[in-house]
């Protein structure tokens, strides 16, 4: 097991300790992660309780997370703080009129950021929680409640509930949308699996997720459909 894989090479995590040494961000982490980081680190594990918990408290300073999802890697941040979202935008080195997904843990949060959800938007995302289907994100009109910088220019965003146990954890417990836009420089392959992260986003970020670090497995973007509110349907990726 490679000295990378364990979060101990120097110069590349990004986890409470480095942002303690290295002085980055000082007010961004608070005390108690890095003790509790401590514990887990001696202790030989961090449970997925704990990386949860440090996640929430980081994501709550405004600072930008890397975590898996439903999907693949990605790095995120609060969805309602326009100055995380445009830290997300440097770190890909994306333009901000390209908008991001965000995802949310249930459809009663769903709601919360879009004015009318249309009918043929419920008819889908019941049909999306029956059985083993693709993870779907779906864009819709009249997003509200989120940052400027996050709502495409005809006011609309891509949102996506996910059923992965640990990005909807992380969703439930942060009680709010997550911003969930791949973990790579933009124009770049989107990380499949924690091992594919390019050593810059993890030096740019406030925190890395331990959960699912070792996982090797084949991963993909979401499929993605706009929805709108006269019910027209259009089919972005597959």
């Amino acid at each position: 097991m490679s000295r990378h894989r364990n979060g101990l090479s120097q110069g590349r995590l990004r986890s409470p300790i480095d942002a303690v040494q290295r002085g980055h961000d000082k007010k961004m982490i608070p005390l108690n992660i890095v003790v509790s980081f401590f514990i887990c680190i001696f202790a030989g594990n961090m449970t997925k309780e704990q990386d949860i918990k440090n996640a929430v408290e980081v994501l709550r300073k405004g600072g930008v997370i890397l975590y898996p999802t439903d999907t693949v890697w990605g790095i995120g941040c609060d969805a309602t703080n326009a100055e995380a979202v445009k830290r997300v935008y440097e770190i890909k080195q994306r333009d901000d009129s390209k908008a991001l997904i965000c995802l949310v843990d249930s459809d009663a949060r769903l709601q919360r950021y879009v004015r009318q959800v249309p009918d043929v938007a419920w008819q889908l995302i019941d049909s999306l929680q029956e059985g083993d289907v693709k993870p779907t994100t779906i864009i819709l009109d009249g997003a509200v409640n989120l940052a400027s910088n996050l709502i495409a220019d005809d006011g609309s965003i891509a949102l996506r509930i996910t059923n992965e146990p640990f990005s909807k954890e992380l969703c439930y417990r942060f009680q709010k949308a997550l911003v969930s836009t791949s973990a790579n420089i933009s124009g770049e392959p989107a990380a499949q699996n924690y091992c594919d992260i390019a050593p810059e986003l993890i030096e740019k970020v406030d925190y890395v997720c331990w959960s699912r670090r070792q996982e090797h497995k084949p991963h993909q973007p979401s499929s993605i459909i706009r929805l709108r509110q006269n019910g027209e349907v259009e089919i972005i990726r597959k």
